[in-house]
């Protein structure tokens, strides 16, 4: 490395904590905007128009069902290799460089095994094009070959066309030889406006190795005009038309307090993008974990036709189009065309790319409750109490940096924590579980061994030079695991036995933070591009993957600590597609304001439309102090969200339940008890989740998908699909605007079961005792009777089914139980998958799915029915051949049957048999 290369690397301060003033300020200055990001710049003059990109259709080969062709660009003379590949409803589409340099990085570990190609024949060859299309499929490929183009038809209707705005972009791997070929010298440097071989942003100064390694394609959506997607993002759920300079950035950043309704990237990122029409729904998944940029385009266009001959543009209709255009660092292209065509079909060929929901335990369902820092056991063991004090269920309580040793992970402060044995297990003795946070980087100390180890071994990340990498974080000077190589996710999650992880038990469970990852000293407070991973990798390659390896690391090692007994929960700040299969995802560091209340709604919904159903966002805001009606609106959304937790900063005011006077307390524990009495509906749609890729929080057009007036809505959504949940996200509110939709559909109150009938809008009065939440005819709900003081405690609760009667008088439901913490429901058929259903006025109970063993002493012990028209003369139970009266009761103004004091098994067939006047 030259003295001039070795001036640019950044110094760092002294090995001792950083301080929090200065890190944890809102300065949007210290992150990139679009027009400051060269490779940006570089395919922003690409404008649209003929691509010069020609097809040798007479080279294509169709083999094992892969059809590969060459295109060349006329202007480089460079070909390019193009792979198509059918499966299932999915088209994949890969870009590559025929003969490269050195291989371009290709994205491991996120789709969870090979496709299996369906078989693609010729069934068309005339001048200029070919149609490829799978005997048994709905869809054919049209190739264009000057200039060349792929679009994808069905019914002979067009859905979408890559490249037909002529914006594939791919820049060839050069020598830095050649760097003299782009710059007039090695002095100029500094003043490469378009970032081909250097990029410098403020003090920071980016050289690339491999120089330009850009690639981009478009996308257009025929007779589409609502998108989704593209987490993470502080923005609204549909996403919006992008001005120069303004596109989505898919680029994992530590943001603290981030801007709302921003199109700058956060901490995650998922490149899927999902159209919708009330016919259609597909998805663009684009597999490339370097910095990406989305920008999109809706507008009125000419009808599209495949026709060859110059369309009578007075006869043309004018439908919606949404043009969509990627673009990446570095990488190849490798695009998958997710062909629905329904929502649900989308999100299963999603999941089987991706992977599905892990199955999370039961405890992690319930309340959480955390704050940095809780300052001591004696601190955790106040808190524990005040729950069981005040009545307030809870599951688990968190302990932030503060409780390590120096804030060296794997270890405790034995001042603060000198028995973390001991503390564990008197949480453990009430069934509650403690998570710790764990993050990247690594404070540089030789006497940590920890540290000493994992650099004896080479396991930390280098610099451009070959040395260690060393960034600054919460630790002061600190070097980050490389957790793209094998060897050292190995390591990691050998870390989490517990012979290793010293007083650490089986109720310890682990967040990961920080794993942008975040560096306080580098450009936009990450890992420079530049630094050097596994096999020679450049960080800008990868760079949205680092945090899915920790958390996949992670996984792995709670894994192992049972020998693949219990299920780990793992909660991570960074992800990328296919984090689903390992734990939870929050939003990050939000604010104690209504904004941030309001935003979490769609952010949550867009990580759930996109494979993370287990998202949430810190409840109450992490930064600043909530007032009172803020804190409780806020609690009563977390609750019917699907990750649940309280979080506050360092600083800020404490804020238990019960600080907020007696009042207050109450509307919080009623809550957080409703929230517990739900677990049994929570349980079984993240069992939907895991199996069949059913979203657990939806938004409405996935519910409604032909209801046009669903497809903005993000102030409402549904759990599953029997819950429409209304939160409140404004201070002050008398009255909530509701939409009802479908029509013919009825809606009960699940609270006081009167009945709202849809297609409308309704303005529905509210208090701050609760927010509106609606059950939609034609579900049964099971829910438990009481609560307990963790989750723990209701394994042999009883249930109760709400039971909400459509306009024939049909409802339908599950429940699906096992116990809560193991793979034995997968390893020894060891669960209940229970059916309810309601039809000509007989409710009945029946199994699932047989292969279930697990035998349960719960029962049964509350039936409410609601939409029952005519009052009964008589209800029965008829189980095991006897037959028994049952007592009732009956609201004819609320059309509502109760039936208390039952007493039926829940793992045995019954039917309730209901006999009215006539």
């Amino acid at each position: 490395m030259s003295s001039q290369e070795a001036a640019l690397l950044t110094p760092h301060v002294s090995q001792t904590d950083v301080p929090v003033e200065g890190i944890l300020t809102e300065d949007k200055k210290k992150f990139k905007t679009c027009s400051q990001i060269g490779f940006y710049r570089r395919q922003k003059l690409l404008l649209q128009g003929p691509s010069p990109y020609n097809a040798d259709l007479e080279m294509l080969v169709v083999d094992n069902g892969i059809a590969t062709l060459q295109i060349i660009n006329q202007d480089t003379k460079v070909p390019l290799q193009v792979q198509i590949i059918p499966c299932k409803g999915i088209f994949r589409l890969k870009i590559n460089e025929i003969s490269p340099l050195k291989p371009r990085y290709e994205v491991p570990d996120v789709i969870v095994k090979d496709l299996a190609a369906e078989r693609l024949n010729v069934s068309q060859r005339e001048s200029g094009c070919i149609v490829l299309e799978n005997p048994n499929g709905a869809y054919k490929l049209h190739i264009t070959a000057q200039p060349f183009s792929v679009s994808v038809t069905a019914d002979d209707k067009l859905l979408l066309s890559l490249n037909s705005q002529g914006l594939l972009y791919f820049e060839s791997l050069v020598s830095p030889q050649s760097k003299s070929a782009t710059l007039e010298s090695d002095s100029e440097v500094t003043k490469d406006e378009y970032g081909l071989w250097s990029e410098t942003f403020g003090e920071f100064v980016d050289i690339k190795a491999s120089g330009p390694a850009s690639v981009g394609l478009d996308v257009s959506l025929h007779g589409f005009e609502y998108v989704y997607g593209l987490p993470e993002h502080a923005d609204t759920h549909r996403l919006k038309n992008t001005e120069h300079n303004d596109a989505y950035r898919l680029y994992n950043l530590d943001v603290f307090a981030y801007k709302t309704y921003d199109k700058m990237g956060t901490y995650g990122s998922v490149p899927l993008l999902l159209a919708h029409k009330p016919t259609q729904t597909c998805g663009l998944f684009w597999l490339n974990a370097s910095e990406t940029l989305v920008e999109i385009n809706t507008r009125a266009a000419p009808q599209p036709s495949l026709s060859r001959s110059v369309p009578d543009t007075r006869k043309q209709r004018a439908i919606p189009q949404t043009e969509v255009r990627w673009m990446s660092e570095s990488g190849i292209v490798d695009l998958f065309l997710l062909m629905g065509p329904s929502p649900q079909d989308v999100f299963r060929q999603y999941a089987n790319l991706t992977g599905f929901q892990s199955l999370p335990p039961l405890f992690s369902l319930g309340y959480h409750q955390c704050r940095w820092n809780y300052e001591d056991e004696a601190d955790v063991e106040a808190v524990d109490l005040g729950f069981d004090l005040n009545n307030i269920p809870y599951d688990v309580i968190w302990l932030d940096i503060e409780h390590t040793d120096g804030k060296r992970y794997f270890t405790w402060d034995r001042e603060k924590f000198c028995n973390p044995t001991r503390m564990q297990e008197k949480l453990k003795q009430k069934k509650r579980k403690l998570v710790v946070i764990s993050d990247p980087h690594i404070k540089v100390d030789p006497d940590y061994s920890l540290y000493s180890e994992a650099k004896a071994r080479g396991y930390f990340v280098k610099d451009r030079g070959g040395q260690d990498f060393e960034g600054n974080c919460w630790p002061g000077t600190s070097c980050y695991l490389d957790f793209t190589n094998p060897a050292v996710q190995d390591w990691y999650s050998a870390q989490y036995a517990l012979d290793s992880y010293k007083d650490s038990t089986e109720v310890l469970f682990v967040w990961n933070d920080m794993n942008e990852p975040s560096v306080f000293d580098s450009p936009e407070m990450t890992m420079p591009k530049n630094a050097v991973h596994y096999k020679g990798w450049e960080h800008r390659d990868l760079h949205n993957l680092y945090g899915f390896y920790q958390q996949m690391s992670t996984f792995k090692g709670l894994m192992q600590r049972s020998a693949g007994q219990e299920r780990p929960f793992v909660l991570t700040r960074s992800f990328f597609a296919g984090s689903q299969r390992y734990g939870a995802v929050w939003t990050g560091d939000n604010k104690a304001d209504w904004e941030y209340l309001k935003i979490s709604v769609p952010m949550l919904l867009t990580l759930s439309v996109t494979g993370i159903s287990f998202c949430g966002a810190d409840v109450g805001g992490f930064v600043g102090d909530p007032e009172p009606e803020l804190l409780i609106r806020w609690y009563q959304a977390g609750a019917f969200q699907p990750f649940f937790r309280a979080h506050a900063i360092q600083d800020s005011k404490r804020r238990e339940p019960w600080l907020f006077g007696e009042d207050n307390t109450l509307l919080i524990k009623k809550v957080i008890e409703e929230r517990y009495t739900l677990l049994p509906f929570w349980y079984l749609l993240f069992y939907r989740a895991h199996v069949s890729a059913q979203p657990v929080m939806r938004p409405m057009w996935v519910e409604f998908p032909k209801h046009t007036e669903s497809f903005e809505e993000e102030t409402q959504y549904m759990l599953g699909s029997a819950l429409l949940v209304v939160p409140v996200l404004a201070p002050g509110v008398s009255s909530v605007d509701i939409l009802f939709p479908g029509s013919g559909e009825r809606w009960y109150d699940f609270r006081k079961y009167e009945c709202v009938r849809g297609p409308h809008r309704k303005k529905v009065k509210v208090t701050l005792n609760e927010i509106p939440v609606f059950q939609r005819g034609g579900s049964i709900i099971p829910l438990h009777t009481r609560v307990g003081r963790s989750t723990g405690w209701m394994d042999e609760f009883p249930y109760e089914l709400r039971v909400a009667l459509d306009s024939k008088g049909f409802a339908e439901g599950e429940l699906f139980l096992d116990d809560g913490h193991s793979f034995n429901y997968i390893q020894e058929n060891v669960f209940a998958h229970r059916k309810f259903a309601f039809q000509r006025n007989v409710l009945s109970s029946s199994s699932a799915d047989p292969k279930g063993k697990y035998q349960l002493k719960s029962i049964v012990e509350r039936v409410h029915v609601m939409g029952v028209k005519k009052q009964p003369v008589e209800v029965n139970v008829h189980s095991s051949g006897v037959k028994t009266s049952v007592a009732f009761t009956y609201s004819a103004k609320l059309c509502l049957l109760s039936l208390e004091s039952l007493s039926l098994c829940v793992s045995a067939d019954w039917e309730i048999h209901i006999r009215d006047k006539l």
